[in-house]
C-alpha cells in the first residue's frame, strides 16, 4: 500500500527564503527520521511563507499507513512556527 499526502504550509515568521528554509529544512529532517517517510518541497520554492509539501508512506496495509500519516501531519501542525492551510491524501 502505498498512501500519498501533500501539505501546503502558511510560515508567517518569514520575512526571507533563508528564514523559510530554516524551518522548512528543520520540520524535513525530524520527519524523516521520526517517522517511515519519504518527504520533498514539491511547490513554492522561491516564495517567502508558503510551502507544498510531499509525503509518501509504503506499507503493508492500509490501516498501518494511515496510521502512521496520521502521526506525520499531528506532528506538522503541532509546529508553532507555521499553519496547515490544507491537506489531502491519495492511495497510489
Amino acid at each position: 500500500m502505498i498512501l500519498y499526502m501533500e501539505c501546503e504550509f502558511f510560515i508567517p515568521s518569514a520575512h526571507s527564503l533563508k528564514e523559510k528554509r530554516a524551518v522548512l529544512k528543520s520540520m524535513l529532517t525530524r520527519s524523516k527520521q521520526k517517522f517511515n517517510v519519504s518527504a520533498a518541497e514539491i511547490d513554492h520554492q522561491n516564495v517567502w511563507q508558503r510551502t507544498r509539501l510531499a509525503f509518501v508512506i509504503v506499507s503493508s496495509s492500509k490501516e498501518m499507513a494511515e496510521k502512521e500519516m496520521a502521526q506525520v501531519l499531528y506532528y506538522l501542525e503541532s509546529n508553532p512556527s507555521w499553519e496547515c492551510l490544507e491537506h489531502h491524501q491519495e492511495y497510489l
